[in-house]
């Protein structure tokens, strides 16, 4: 007896399961003209066909059709950039490939302990009036400063999941979502990323599972398999009564932990400066 390919999946190990759809759904996103493959009246298959990814790599049928189906197989990182530079990946999404190859030779992160140093609550309340938190690396919210409460007083005081920015920016609704949209798929490619070094961990599991489930948005986005590496943002928020508030938003990791980084955010004009400074007067944003 012979297992379908579908239940061979559901046994594979988690990080195999989790390159053969990484694999599949950028493949599914290379446009055939880009790579110079002639596109017939008949053809269906959205992206590139396997075999052609085989063909443009130099890599065989067999071997690639195992690599996407996330069986146990030898690999290394020259075969690996062969197909990468077929499905357009770059430097980060090549990163997390050979993670989630687990290539030999490449580093997995030192386990260290999710506790957030002393001297970085200081750092945190000597960068008021700007606000600046601590995530850890599934964006749970680890520790603020009083500015920041006063501008997202909803996660602040929030308890478990809810104290999650993807899951308030996914499930509580337009009222809290940064106004410029495409950042909410930066931090999921940046949530991705980071999935790597946790996969098979029943708190990331689960919480992914969850969000999946309970939002259309972080569904869509997780489906896109991208990845980025965290960088500066330009962010605005709806910050009721006082209006508008325009950040430029900067992180760093913490030393000495493994997950945790220290975001700032600064604002982009005196005059959000000044809406700032009101709202801490005013006692913080209200949606009532």
């Amino acid at each position: 007896m012979t297992m379908t390919e579908h239940e061979t999946t559901r046994t594979k190990p988690a990080h195999r399961r989790e390159l053969a759809r990484f694999l599949r759904a950028h493949r599914e996103q290379v446009s055939p003209h880009v790579v110079g493959v002639p596109v017939g009246p008949r053809r269906r298959t959205p992206g590139l066909r396997r075999e052609e990814v085989a063909q443009l790599a130099g890599v065989g049928l067999t071997w690639y059709t195992w690599l996407e189906q996330g069986r146990q197989i030898n690999v290394s990182t020259q075969v690996l950039d062969a197909v990468a530079r077929v499905l357009g990946l770059g430097a980060a999404e090549r990163w997390h490939l050979y993670r989630l190859a687990q290539v030999p030779g490449v580093p997995m992160p030192p386990q260290m302990p999710e506790e957030i140093p002393t001297d970085a609550i200081q750092v945190l309340d000597q960068l008021d009036p700007n606000p600046a938190c601590v995530y850890n690396a599934r964006y749970d919210l680890i520790a603020n400063n009083e500015t920041y409460a006063c501008m997202f007083p909803w996660i602040v005081s929030a308890d478990g999941i809810e104290r999650n920015v993807l899951w308030r920016v996914a499930v509580a609704g337009e009222d809290v979502r940064p106004i410029n949209p495409e950042l909410f798929g930066r931090l999921v490619a940046n949530l991705r990323l980071r999935y790597a070094e946790h996969i098979g961990e029943p708190g990331w599991e689960s919480f992914i599972e969850e969000l999946s489930r309970t939002s259309a948005l972080f569904r869509d986005a997780w489906a896109r398999q991208e990845v980025s590496r965290p960088g500066p943002q330009f962010k605005q928020f709806r910050c009721p009564p006082v209006g508008l508030i325009r950040l430029n938003t900067l992180s760093y990791s913490i030393d000495g932990t493994a997950d945790l980084r220290m975001i700032v955010h600064v604002p982009e004009t005196s005059a959000d400066a000044g809406r700032m400074q009101q709202l801490r007067d005013l006692g913080g944003a209200s949606f009532d």
